[in-house]
């Protein structure tokens, strides 16, 4: 075995395997699966123009060497990225740890208790700090929070309101500048009219429906915003506000003045900077608003024995059951990094937090003084830790302050901010003071400039300095009084609560989980590793590109992998999201055809099998929707399509298609769909979620699409980390690369740029390591090898179940692509749903495949390509058992295995046992399962009782379920 061959290590089929598999398969080699799976015309010619892939140790001396091109300054930019310090604990224990960073959305909440618990807890910190009543456990960042908060405001207006069409949106000029930007980008198709200004000269009219402010404003300035919020009330116009999480320690809480939601980042609580991302945002509002709050809420519950228990509520929204009715297209969050906010919380507490924020503002009223005695003019009359001021000559500032290895936010040539943080240290406060001492004097040359060495401040000094906060905008609500925020200050308690939730999850170092179209493959050590390297991680988004250049280079040379590997001619990595993703596709798109005349290309065709984000995303970018059928095969319904291109050929904007296939099928007629669209007019968006089936055999560009998205998250290899963090870049042909979205700060994208699609220019940085290095190590055959691999573990275990269940969709030659559909229906005979089964495989030690999606009363299946035949043969020998299971199953007789599952240890340990079969069939139904077993914490969810008693904080659940 070559040892050094990254290949050998990710994909787990060895050559051992492979006879075995292809004579289950009825194959005579690899080849001819792969002929038998992929149309002729739609195969690759060549191989990928990729380079060999590297080893393991080569690639992290690579990135070391990249790493280094970075330049750590000190940076007090802010505008929403301030430096954080990751308490260790949390770093070890959660961030580098596989049994946090792998597990899968918590759908299947019998065994996701753990991260279910650590999102309660981070809504419940938003909640409390915001003095809102509920909140969602996360959105992606704090400009796309913001925009979903405007959306949603819009959607609530009065119907008077409606009727009149009150579009107007006013945008304090306080505002961050990313934010505004992407609200610009959302405004546009949807008819909102923002209208930027001074809140304090704003005529309050009835043309308005909505407000955004900023707390603190972007350069530091404190506002009262209480009369604002109240004149605002009395015209019925709601009010959103975006804040900075830990400045609500010291300051009023939004929440007391009325305001209808609060927005942010919770970057600060201890998440690394990381060049702009991933970081967990928040999202908190009215309880009256709970059905329009977007993206996912934590709910309490009771199980089957009536003891309490987590799972995600509200699912009603979800865009898969609303599609085009759907009022946001958010479909994820930033689950990992919200843990890790959440045990920041944990860590500290109230007084921690409390001492942290006091600390930071201590430090910022020093430096005011120490500026005011220099007469140096500083502008914010409240401020929490930034300060704005006058400065005659900035560019002698800048040229001193970047030769110190110093940042700052340089607003224009009169006036520059400075924002402190967590990491701010006393000799930091000591070399600004002196920085500015020195600048006031003769101007000198830039060597004489030295930073500061000793002669810091002492911690009392900086403690016993004054809070510079009238008492009118301090905060006097008490926060985290939860029992959770007060019991786990030393490490050694937090390290033991952080096992005893990461027992409560079955996460990827457990056993497979079989996700159709989510692809849970491994997350590669190697590919890991970096992300704790400071080099990386203490990067602020806007510095100068000069000062990023190892991420430059990294993520450069990503966008051109995407674009071999794609077809394609450019990429941007903005988007933070798979839906994110598609959303900034179709925004190309229409600025495509409005760059043609074409503006009034406003339909879209959505075949009826597609992800439920596609017609959301669709109506989000100002699109009309047109569903077309698929036939008896799973496939897209030609006639029908062509029916309905042919009736809308003038105003057709987009298809979005899937491929291969929702239903896990290479569709033989899509270059026919392809060549349709474009001879009418529109343009093809592929959605990228299957991509794990194309890569090295085939590709978007190839099929004749224009725009796809690729889920990072899936077959790029960043970890889905419990539901988050993703990232789904865009990669388009060369007619739509002029419009690729730019930021306002650092300029990205193309000539004729969209404006932004997330916050940060790169979007989620950080984790883009991980996608880089998985191409670096694979290279070009190891990424070929690893789509036949996810095809060959597909077929096989369609070939094994045989008999047992059957595979809904095929292709022309009984081929699966890298997933398959199971057809669960019939077992209803029995009494059994698909959630019986989906729940007993947990008995079994493994997550259930994607339950009744795309098809209701079904099991979608995908192996990746990481996983070994032994484990393969494990999940196939526990749906073989469960399916003599259901034939034992009677539908008069409910008292059975499969509708008692999942068995806990509670349970079987219990004294009373009146099961119709033993604790042995329940506990251990096949042998293998006794040496590795897993037990679920709760039993099977009560859905309806969540839902009526929607309860989203730690509260016991004592107080509210019914005697």
């Amino acid at each position: 075995m070559n040892t050094e061959l990254f290949a050998a290590r990710h994909i787990g089929i060895t050559e051992k395997d492979m006879p075995h598999m292809l004579q289950t398969i009825g194959v005579e080699n690899l080849d001819q699966l792969i002929y038998e799976t992929i149309p002729d015309d739609i195969k690759l010619k060549k191989p990928l123009d990729l380079p060999a892939g590297i080893p393991e140790h080569e690639f992290l001396k690579h990135l070391q060497g990249l790493a280094q091109k970075n330049k750590i300054f000190k940076t007090y930019i802010g505008l929403g990225y301030h430096e954080s310090l990751t308490p260790s604990v949390i770093q070890r224990n959660i961030l580098e740890n596989p049994g946090w960073y792998t597990a899968y959305t918590p759908y299947q909440a019998e065994i996701a208790q753990g991260r279910l618990e650590a999102l309660l807890n981070f809504q419940t910190m938003v909640i409390d700090l915001t003095g809102m009543e509920i909140a969602n456990a996360s959105l992606l960042d704090e400009s796309t929070a913001a925009a979903e908060a405007m959306t949603m405001l819009f959607e609530l207006r009065t119907r008077p309101q409606k009727k009149d069409n009150v579009c107007k949106f006013f945008v304090s000029e306080e505002i961050l500048p990313q934010t505004l930007s992407l609200l610009q980008t959302r405004a546009i198709p949807l008819g909102i009219e923002l209208v930027v200004g001074n809140h304090e000269a704003f005529e309050f009219s009835d043309d308005f429906y909505g407000a955004m402010l900023q707390y603190p404003g972007k350069h530091g300035q404190v506002h009262d915003y209480a009369s604002f919020v109240e004149n605002a009330k009395a015209n019925d116009i709601k009010v959103a506000v975006a804040a900075d999480i830990l400045s609500l320690v010291m300051l009023t809480p939004p929440g007391e003045w009325g305001v209808d939601a609060v927005v942010g980042t919770t970057q600060r609580f201890g998440i690394p900077l990381g060049y702009g991302g991933p970081h967990a945002a928040f999202f908190a509002t009215k309880e009256d608003y709970k059905r329009n709050i977007p993206g996912r809420i934590i709910g309490v519950t009771k199980d089957t024995d009536g003891n309490r228990a987590l799972r995600m509520a509200l699912q009603t929204r979800e865009q898969h059951i609303k599609r085009d009715k759907a009022t946001s297209n958010i479909c994820t969050a930033q689950v990992l990094l919200a843990v890790m906010a959440g045990m920041y919380a944990v860590y500290h507490g109230p007084e921690g937090l409390k001492y942290i924020a006091e600390t930071i503002h201590k430090k910022a009223v020093i430096l005011s003084k120490s500026l005011a005695e220099k007469n140096i003019k500083q502008l914010n009359t409240v401020f929490f830790d930034t300060l704005h001021i006058e400065f005659d000559d900035v560019d002698q500032l800048k040229k001193v302050a970047e030769h110190l290895e110093i940042n700052f936010n340089y607003i224009d040539n009169k006036h520059v901010s400075i924002s402190l943080n967590e990491a701010t240290t006393s000799n930091d406060l000591i070399t600004l003071i002196k920085l500015f001492d020195a600048l006031k004097s003769e101007p000198k040359d830039l060597s004489e400039y030295t930073s500061v060495d000793g002669n810091t401040f002492s911690k009392s000094t900086i403690l016993s300095s004054e809070i510079l906060i009238p008492t009118s905008l301090q905060r006097t609500a008490p926060y985290l009084e939860h029992e959770v925020f007060n019991a786990y200050h030393s490490e050694t308690e937090l390290m033991r609560y952080i096992k005893k939730l990461e027992r409560k999850d079955l996460a990827l170092n457990q056993s497979m989980i079989s996700l159709g179209s989510c692809t849970m493959k491994l997350n590669a050590a190697s590919e890991m590793l970096p992300l704790s390297w400071p080099h990386w991680g203490n990067i602020h988004p806007f510095v100068p590109l000069e000062q990023a250049q190892g991420y430059q280079e990294v993520l450069k040379s990503l966008e051109d992998q995407l674009n071999v590997i794609t077809g394609f001619s450019a990429t941007s990595l903005q988007p933070n999201s798979g839906a994110q993703g598609e959303y900034a596709g179709l925004m190309v798109i229409r600025a495509y055809h409005e760059s043609r005349g074409e503006g009034h290309r406003d339909i879209c065709i959505i075949p009826a099998s597609a992800h439920g984000t596609n017609p959301a995303s669709a109506v989000m970018a100002g699109m009309k929707v047109v569903v077309t059928k698929t036939d008896e095969n799973g496939n897209i319904d030609m006639a029908d399509l062509e029916e309905k291109v042919i009736k809308h050929a003038e105003n057709l904007s987009a298809l979005m298609v899937t491929y291969p296939s929702t239903h896990g099928v290479f569709e033989s007629s899509i270059k026919q769909i392809t060549k349709l669209i474009h001879d009418n007019g529109g343009q093809v968006y592929m959605d990228g979620a299957n991509m794990n089936a194309q890569v090295g055999l085939t590709n978007p560009a190839t099929i004749g699409a224009d725009v796809c998205h690729l889920n990072l998250h899936k077959t790029f290899a960043i970890p889905h980390g419990g539901g988050g963090p993703g990232v789904g870049p865009i990669c388009v042909a060369e007619q739509l690369k002029p419009f690729l979205p730019t930021n306002p700060v650092v300029k990205t994208g193309g000539e004729e740029a969209i404006t932004a699609i997330s916050a940060a220019p790169w979007g989620s940085s950080l984790v883009c390591l991980i996608s880089y290095g998985y191409i670096k190590m694979l290279g070009a055959e190891g990424l070929t090898n690893a789509t036949k691999a996810a095809i060959l573990n597909a077929n096989y275990i369609k070939d094994r179940l045989k008999g047992k269940f059957d595979v809904l969709y095929t292709g022309e030659r009984g081929r699966a692509a890298h997933e398959m559909i199971i057809d669960c229906r019939p077992f209803k005979a029995n009494g059994i749903e698909v959630t019986d089964i989906a729940k007993r495989l947990i008995d079994y030690g493994f997550h259930a495949p994607t339950v009744s999606f795309p098809v209701a009363g079904t099991l979608m299946i995908e192996p990746t390509e990481s996983e070994s035949q032994a484990e393969l043969d494990r999940f196939c020998d526990a749906l073989i058992s469960i399916r003599t299971e259901i034939d034992e199953a009677s539908a008069d007789e409910p008292n059975n295995v499969l509708k008692n599952a999942p068995h806990t240890l509670g349970m079987l340990t219990s004294d009373d046992w009146d099961m119709p079969y033993s604790r042995e069939k329940a506990a251990y139904p096949l042998p293998y399962v006794a040496e590795n077993k897993f037990w679920p914490s709760i039993r099977r969810t009560d859905e309806a009782f969540g839902d009526r008693n929607l309860i989203c904080t730690c509260a016991p659940i004592e107080d509210y379920i019914e005697a």
